[in-house]
């Protein structure tokens, strides 16, 4: 068996954290920050960004090729796949939009995000105990 489905996700994931890090390369370059982020609020949020999906996309996308292998149908990984990477780009809009604080993008990315990882958890989980 294949990991095409996951690896779609995670090919969007990719793109989505070199996205996020070139915001990142971007301001440091525009601020001349090499390290940290200067007392720059703009840098700190596009750092936040970038380091809240490297936490996430780990584990979310290690549970999607898990859930592939362990055959979980198709359609469900793509729908988990989807709002995982809408989970995301709600994240990242809405952190900086919001400017670090609440912004519906923020909240909807966060409480997508944690759903897709207990659903996948969940599921894994289901597949060891032949459920």
């Amino acid at each position: 068996m294949t990991l095409m489905i996951s690896g779609l996700y995670a090919g969007l994931t990719a793109v989505l954290v070199l996205a996020l890090s070139y915001r990142v390369v971007k301001f440091r370059r525009a601020n001349k920050i090499g390290i940290g982020d200067g007392g720059h609020q703009g840098l700190s949020i596009a750092i936040r960004a970038h380091g809240n999906l490297i936490e996430n996309a780990p584990i979310v996308l290690i549970l999607l090729a898990l859930a592939e292998l362990n055959g979980m149908p198709v359609y469900l990984i793509h729908c988990l796949g989807t709002a995982w990477i809408v989970a995301r780009l709600l994240h990242a809009i809405g952190l900086n939009q919001g400017q670090g604080g609440y912004h519906f993008g923020r909240f909807w990315g966060v409480l997508i995000t944690w759903i897709v990882l207990l659903t996948l958890a969940v599921a894994n989980i289901g597949f060891f105990l032949g459920l």
